[in-house]
């Protein structure tokens, strides 16, 4: 039985978390920046602006990185670039790199910008919040507010009751890597926090949204994650709900085994992947017809010819598209 905990996947549910409820995310780690937005107003991401940024900055490993467009109450623009630190080694290179952002981001399209970290390491005593140099007169520095996730361990009650979605996020994250070797107890936390997350009067797709972040944070081994799910559609009988979750999880085991159970009568591996892919392309189509209704025949031929690369890149923008246009955007 593979043990998934040993390979736990940080960056992409925290991407999709910040997406789903980003100004949830700001008030929860940054109050006083919060304070200043004008939220009315709305937000705009800046995903093209800060790809350029990052190409030519050519710094490595990819974080997890938002550039944001928003109004404050004063009237003005303004723009706020977010670094979310997630590995769990203490980097000498990330006040640097918060500096590099920040100055391209000014150098490059004449805006000035603020900068946000939130540290969600294992480290109490890494707390990098400024980079700077200063030659012959001449200073540079930039200091950066910080929130450092250990610092939530020190009150786990108000984390569980604290109605902000990114308090179950930091809780899962926690407890991600308090159980890194104890899949029974992440098991607990896990089925926990899956509990409080039906119990919130949040809006059906935000619940599905956010299920998928902790789902995608706390991996378990099969067994468990089996048993998690019957514990789920218990819930949802006990709450007389019915969430596209339940659904989706049997279509991928079943697509998973199918594809398994063919490779084995076939003695090869493509078997295994076809049946993977047939899985995940009836997952997506039944999730598309879900989010934005009936789909055109166009549109239904166009996923049952792609490719498994262009499968997986339109699951990853369901989540947070508005229309469908969003999910085939230049593909």
């Amino acid at each position: 039985m593979a043990d998934n905990t040993s390979q736990d996947d940080f960056d992409t549910p925290w991407k999709d978390a910040v997406e789903h409820a980003f100004p949830e995310f700001i008030d929860f780690y940054f109050p006083d920046a919060s304070r200043q937005i004008d939220w009315a107003r709305g937000y705009t991401f800046l995903d093209k602006e800060l790809q350029q940024i990052a190409r030519d900055a050519e710094l490595g490993r990819r974080y997890v990185d938002k550039l944001v467009s928003i109004s404050t109450h004063s009237g003005e623009e303004d723009w706020l670039c977010v670094h979310i630190e997630v590995q769990g080694k203490v980097d000498h290179g990330f006040e640097r790199r918060m500096f590099v952002y920040n100055y391209r981001i000014f150098d490059t399209y004449a805006r000035p910008v603020a900068s946000l970290a939130v540290l969600a390491d294992d480290h109490p005593k890494w707390r990098p919040d400024h980079f700077g140099y200063e030659r012959l007169g001449c200073r540079h520095s930039l200091h950066f507010p910080v929130a450092k996730l250990l610092d939530y361990m020190e009150d786990e009650a108000a984390l569980l009751d604290n109605p902000n979605p990114f308090a179950l996020v930091t809780a899962a994250h926690l407890y991600t890597r308090r159980t890194r070797k104890d899949p029974a107890r992440r098991f607990d936390a896990k089925r926990r926090l899956v509990r409080l997350l039906y119990e919130r009067d949040w809006s059906r797709q935000r619940i599905l949204d956010f299920f998928a972040v902790l789902d995608w944070m706390m991996k378990l081994p099969r067994d468990l994650d089996r048993q998690l799910w019957q514990d789920i559609e218990n819930i949802e009988g006990e709450r007389k709900v019915r969430y596209v979750t339940s659904i989706e999880r049997i279509a991928i085991e079943q697509g998973m085994e199918k594809g398994i159970r063919v490779g084995r009568e076939q003695g090869l591996e493509q078997g295994r992947r076809e049946g993977q892919l047939e899985a995940f392309t009836s997952l997506l189509l039944y999730q598309l017809n879900l989010r934005f209704g009936p789909l055109s025949t166009d549109v239904a031929d166009r996923i049952a010819q792609a490719t498994p690369e262009q499968i997986k890149i339109w699951a990853g923008r369901l989540l947070s598209a508005r229309t469908l246009d969003d999910v085939f955007a230049d593909n």
